[in-house]
């Protein structure tokens, strides 16, 4: 079981972190000084002193009869999910990759196969501390002083503070999952599917714990379906020579373990470690397992875009240039026929991941429309760059459709949206009134500036 924090060993953390805090020179953009990081907004390193998290990344406590746990905020999932299993419990949400935080997931927005049901992860969030742009510690609830922050820090990206201490829900769990993969070949039903499994959270009149989809082809989609199981007549392993996401096309039922079944998707990073040649057997015997893991192969991407390796290899090969289409977007279930016979027409790549989701209240810096069924559509690739168009094309065809599919965009990744868009997809008023009260120095980067502009 992993060790837990003490509560004196928290608050010299904290000291720690706001003396790091202190010590950046006014005027410097202020950057987590950490090892990992699951964005895809790249920017060239700084010589400039980083904010030191390092003290802030463990568990403090669980409360198993409550149900509930107090964690630092920068706790990766994996250290998380090792404290709640032996107490037969996991986060109410835990997103795919064993390195995103808890404290990234509230401010960054995070999602999973119990978002049909538990919405995003900020919304199980029910306190956190959060270090402001102006250097002061505020604990922000629902309902305190400080509500307007709890409601706003989601989708802020570390612009107006960052999350200290979190206090969260706890769901309970059984020791196995069930898998059923259902497919469809067209893409309106298996939409409609999807609305009915997760607004009704059943299918065959048995309960639904966990639900996601894969899109292979136009013709060729899956809805996995995952229910707790107390016993399983064997377990499947992934971790190795086996590929989760092509047992989804292979096996109409599998069993995991809970442990393994929230992890599935990080030992190939979805199906993007193909890019590292992974996927090939001889490769895959060869890469020791423990380097099959999600922050290896973002780490290896950052040393490509650092050295432009892949880039210069496709010019001296005579290819075209490469966009990469690295984004998870939001549309309202009904729409994600259109979206994707769009994706497929002007885009092309596969697979594609989704994920139904209803938000549980209202965010004001990402508004989906509480308790309305929405699709998250994943796709990270790159995707030829057609002559004559300008480098950040298919993002932008992609931006402008989902505005039309009254959807959102998760900011994650790259964006181009003019000042204008921006504000009035992000709630730029709130934002702003927020920005007054807890960064009114502007230490912290403003929002449009770190996500658009990439500063």
């Amino acid at each position: 079981m992993t060790q837990l924090v003490t509560a004196s060993g928290h608050e010299r953390a904290v000291a720690a972190l706001q003396r790091s805090y202190e010590a950046i020179p006014p005027g410097t953009p202020v950057r987590l000084a950490k090892r990992t990081s699951n964005l895809f907004r790249f920017r060239e390193p700084s010589a400039a002193p980083g904010l030191d998290v390092s003290g802030i990344n463990g568990v403090l406590s669980v409360d198993p009869e409550g149900r509930t746990a107090d964690v630092q905020g920068m706790t990766t999932y994996e250290d998380l999910v090792a404290a709640t299993l032996p107490h037969g419990l996991m986060p109410m949400v835990v997103p795919q990759l064993k390195t995103i935080t808890l404290g990234g997931a509230v401010t960054g927005l995070g999602i999973e196969s119990s978002s049909f049901r538990a919405g995003l992860p900020h919304e199980s969030v029910i306190e956190m501390d959060v270090l402001t742009g102006d250097g002061r510690i505020v604990t922000a609830t629902r309902d305190g002083e400080h509500s307007d922050l709890f409601h706003g820090f989601p989708n802020s990206y570390g612009t107006l503070g960052y999350a200290v201490r979190l206090r969260i829900e706890l769901a309970p769990v059984k020791p196995y999952v069930r898998l059923r993969h259902l497919p469809f070949d067209d893409a309106v039903k298996c939409a409609e599917a999807l609305k009915e499994i997760s607004e009704s959270k059943e299918y065959d009149g048995e309960p639904v714990d966990f639900v996601d989809g894969t899109v292979f082809a136009p013709t060729d989609l899956y809805i996995t379906i995952g229910t707790f199981a107390e016993t399983a007549p064997y377990t499947s392993d992934y971790t190795g020579q086996a590929i989760y996401y092509r047992s989804i096309q292979q096996r109409s039922v599998d069993f995991l373990t809970i442990h393994d079944y929230l992890w599935r998707w990080d030992t190939d990073w979805f199906w993007c470690s193909g890019a590292f040649g992974v996927q090939h057997p001889l490769v895959r015997k060869l890469w020791p397992d423990q380097a099959k893991r999600s922050d290896v192969y973002r780490r290896l991407v950052a040393l490509d875009k650092r050295w432009q390796t892949s880039a210069r290899l496709d010019r001296w090969r005579g290819r075209p240039p490469r966009e990469d289409v690295i984004q998870d977007i939001e549309v309202p279930v009904e729409r994600l026929p259109e979206f994707l016979e769009f994706f497929h027409q002007e885009v092309g790549m596969s697979p594609v991941w989704l994920c139904p989701l209803a938000a549980r209240e209202t965010w004001p810096l990402y508004p989906l429309e509480p308790g309305r069924s929405y699709v998250n559509v994943g796709f990270w690739g790159t995707v030829p760059l057609p002559p004559g168009r300008i480098p950040e094309h298919h993002n932008r065809l992609i931006e402008r459709k989902v505005t039309q599919l009254n959807g959102h965009k998760s900011l994650y990744s790259t964006a181009f949206y003019s000042h204008e868009e921006f504000w009035r997809h992000y709630d730029g008023e709130t934002y702003r009134r927020l920005k007054s009260a807890y960064d009114p120095g502007g230490r912290l980067l403003d929002l449009y500036e770190k996500c658009v502009r990439g500063r």
